[in-house]
């Protein structure tokens, strides 16, 4: 058994299809905001590879299929922003400046923690495109020459903990605009956040997804900036 599955090329994205479904059909009961959809798959898909003693490379000779799906799904986010257009060319500023905000608030985190736990430059730069979706994200860790596949790490954990606490930080800081709170999510957590964001509304949604575009065309213009202070 272990052979035929981990010689299926459906396994691995049966695997991580079924367990999506699974944890949306769990948080469906269980209200709880640790129960997300998300983090409940890679929590079930691990201990099932751990449980059937399947390889990683057997499995992702499936699930990597998967990948395929992100940069469409990315360009999809236009959707939501072009139904609320009207919004954006009215608060086109301020929206831009919160993105800003954000991109660099996110570079001088990155540039503070390295000092701070003594980071050499791969790590530094490695970690740099933390808030911006994979897409970007690996392209510009291997522009910088840091390791791809922390980046990927540091990118899946932003947007997990932007989708399973994005909200709930909204509400404790007491943010209630509907277009800040998407900036906010969008900036920090990307694809992953945005996708709670949309949860939140429409505007909440459109907001983020514009977020997610921007914020990483600011990134890696502020990359080259950032890069050379380590």
């Amino acid at each position: 058994m272990k052979e035929i599955l981990g010689n299926s090329l459906f396994f691995g994205v049966g695997i991580s299809v079924g367990t999506y479904i699974l944890g949306t059909i769990i948080k469906r009961k269980v209200n709880f905001f640790l129960f997300n959809p998300l983090l409940l798959a890679i929590t079930m898909t691990i201990a099932t590879l751990l449980v059937t003693g399947i390889e990683y490379s057997d499995y992702n000779n499936g699930a990597k299929y998967l990948s395929y799906l992100l940069t469409p799904a990315t360009v999809a986010l236009a959707i939501p922003l072009y139904e609320q257009v009207t919004i954006l060319k009215k608060n086109l500023t301020a929206i831009l400046i919160g993105i800003a905000s954000g991109v660099l608030t996110s570079g001088f985190s990155i540039f503070a923690m390295a000092l701070l736990f003594g980071l050499g430059h791969t790590e530094y730069v490695t970690l740099l495109p933390k808030s911006i979706t994979t897409a970007i994200g690996i392209g510009l860790s291997q522009e910088l020459d840091g390791y791809v596949a922390i980046t990927v790490s540091a990118i899946m954990i932003t947007g997990l903990f932007g989708n399973i606490a994005g909200g709930l930080l909204c509400r404790l800081l007491g943010i209630k605009d509907p277009i800040a709170k998407g900036i906010a999510i969008g900036t920090a957590t990307h694809v992953m956040g945005t996708a709670k964001a949309m949860e939140l509304g429409k505007i909440e949604g459109a907001m983020s997804s514009l977020s997610v575009a921007v914020a990483g065309a600011m990134t890696v213009g502020a990359a080259i900036l950032f890069q050379g202070l380590i």
